[in-house]
């Protein structure tokens, strides 16, 4: 059964992120530029036309004062309520995270580049993945605390790489990278001549073809979109 998904792309301006999510998810999508002003419809609304949500990143912080951040809050919360299965990227990660109650802080540092990250149980958003994999990441934010009722699913050096709250869940690294973008986002970075030649020389064809693993979560996301069920005794 082909599912629909509502694509919230956060990101500001002219970016790769609806490219990029709209051809990792075999899936009927609808884009919403959040950061514009355009929201998908009320979760619980007759209108609604999407039986799952991803959540891309950002170049803000989830913690920004921006009308469009508080509107997006309310809204994922109508979407958490109404039990509608989410993805959340990087700053999608973030924003699930502090809607649902978690702490989201500055690491006063970037994790940049492709690096590795380490599964924590059996989650079935990594199934079939091994216990460590190699992901993209770009952030100086992270997640300091979770929502209460949620499981950490993966983590690294940096701190919590991946969370589940009921059928939410988040992803700190990007499974929807390929090198073109990793190189266009390096390349807008403000960073010295000897962190960009650090940062790049990540950018190998064994760390591009050993992330192709991360892409995994979108088939694993929309098994989960087409198999879910809200139990009558489950709350969220």
């Amino acid at each position: 059964m082909n599912q629909t998904i509502a694509i919230v792309d956060a990101s500001v301006g002219e970016t790769p992120a609806e490219r990029n999510l709209t051809r990792s998810l075999d899936a009927t999508t609808q884009v919403y530029k959040v950061s514009d002003g355009q929201f998908p419809p009320v979760p619980s609304g007759p209108d609604r036309r999407y039986d799952g949500v991803v959540i891309s990143g950002s170049q803000t912080s989830v913690y920004d004062d921006l009308d469009w951040i508080h509107d997006l809050t309310s809204w994922v919360r109508d979407v958490h309520r109404a039990d509608i299965p989410t993805l959340g990227i990087c700053w999608g990660h973030q924003f699930l995270a502090q809607s649902l109650g978690g702490r989201v802080v500055d690491m006063d540092k970037n994790e940049l580049g492709y690096r590795t990250v380490h599964r924590r149980g059996d989650d079935p958003l990594f199934a079939d993945m091994p216990s460590s994999f190699t992901a993209f990441q770009t952030h100086s934010d992270r997640v300091a605390e979770l929502p209460p009722g949620s499981v950490e699913l993966a983590r690294n050096e940096y701190g919590i790489q991946a969370f589940r709250r009921g059928a939410r869940y988040g992803v700190q690294f990007h499974p929807e990278y390929d090198r073109e973008t990793a190189e266009w986002v390096i390349g807008n970075k403000d960073l010295s001549d000897d962190r960009r030649a650090s940062v790049l020389a990540t950018i190998t064809d064994e760390s591009v073809a050993a992330a192709r693993e991360a892409t995994n979560v979108f088939e694993t996301f929309l098994t989960l979109v087409a198999t879910h069920q809200r139990r009558p005794d489950q709350s969220y």
